[in-house]
């Protein structure tokens, strides 16, 4: 071999090894379990826009903010994963004081009567969250949620609950991140709850999460500062609740947010989202699909509604996701 053809083969060999450093690391496509339509084009349009330094729809990395609702957006929903953890301390507590039993959400939630909870929302599973709690630390509450996640099973699945999450949106998570975004849980279950596994099944650190939180009483036990658990709701995280609970932990509007129908908890969430000065993009997740999930709507369509006049994406299960969730049924 000559020198020429030698100094041919190594300015080849510099050429690719460049040409691969330079690609960028979504090239390959980061959201492999949606499928291709309307909606996967407007995500990646909407974060090529955002990301590309230079162009008009810029936004600075420290701005790159996205919040997503939990229940129904990020995990499944049927059954809500907080109201099982709660009805198992409510069936040793009910034990101890009878009397409980006399409240409409304890006798709902004893003989398994799910209309109820539909019927009432979000309220009615606090009221049974926030009973079932009181009192304790929230270190023994974080040991406790801990346990429950390591043994309890979906019942239609026969998987652990934690792993009832959404393949498409664990992708769509990862993608933002890895274009400058920090990702948020924005949901209207217990703030302590989400944070003892977020970080676990969602790579979001307990201090990106934002939910309903009870208040919390510092005392000195036996030489040692711990927080008690109260029955007093501090902060309700749904509805309009949603945008407030946003800016007292964030102190940013989201260019990124995420919810689902059910109940219209996160219309405002969405709309204050669309309120950004930078260019934003709303997600609302549509359970159509009954064979492989759950198929739900809300009465009055107003989440629909409210994507179909403000212009959001849909997100229908049925077209847009080649898979639900990473277990093979």
């Amino acid at each position: 071999m000559n020198i020429g053809h030698l100094r041919h083969l190594v300015a080849t060999a510099i050429m690719i090894v460049a040409t691969a450093a330079s690609t960028p690391a979504h090239a390959a496509d980061p959201l492999p379990s949606w499928n291709d339509g309307p909606t996967k084009q407007a995500i990646v349009a909407f974060v090529e826009k955002v990301t590309k330094e230079g162009l008009p729809g810029f936004v600075p990395v420290a701005e790159r903010i996205a919040t997503f609702d939990n229940d129904g957006t990020l995990w499944c929903e049927h059954p809500v994963v907080q109201l099982v953890f709660a009805i198992d301390r409510l069936k040793v507590l009910v034990d101890k004081q009878p009397q409980l039993r006399e409240k409409p959400a304890v006798a709902a939630a004893l003989t398994g009567n799910m209309a109820y909870f539909e019927k009432e929302g979000e309220h009615a599973i606090a009221e049974i969250v926030f009973l079932t709690h009181t009192g304790m630390t929230v270190g023994d509450f974080h040991e406790l949620a801990a346990k429950f996640f390591k043994t309890a099973k979906h019942p239609k699945y026969g998987v652990l609950l934690k792993e009832a999450t959404y393949l498409p949106m664990r992708e769509l998570l990862a993608y933002l991140r890895d274009n400058g975004f920090k990702t948020y849980i924005c949901s209207g279950g217990g703030i302590e709850f989400m944070r003892a596994v977020s970080q676990e099944i969602y790579g979001i650190p307990p201090e990106q999460v934002i939910g309903s939180a009870g208040v919390l009483d510092f005392q000195d036990k036996d030489g040692k500062a711990v927080l008690l658990k109260t029955p007093k709701l501090l902060t309700y995280n749904d509805k309009q609740g949603k945008p407030a609970g946003i800016e007292l932990h964030i102190g940013r509007v989201p260019i990124f947010a995420a919810g689902n129908v059910r109940t219209g908890g996160d219309i405002a969430m969405l709309g204050y989202s669309q309120s950004s000065k930078h260019p934003s993009l709303q997600l609302l997740v549509n359970h159509d699909d009954g064979d492989r999930e759950f198929a739900y709507a809300e009465k009055d369509g107003a989440s629909l509604k409210a994507a179909k006049e403000h212009g959001w994406a849909v997100v229908n299960i049925k077209d847009d996701w080649k898979e639900i969730f990473s277990f093979k049924r």
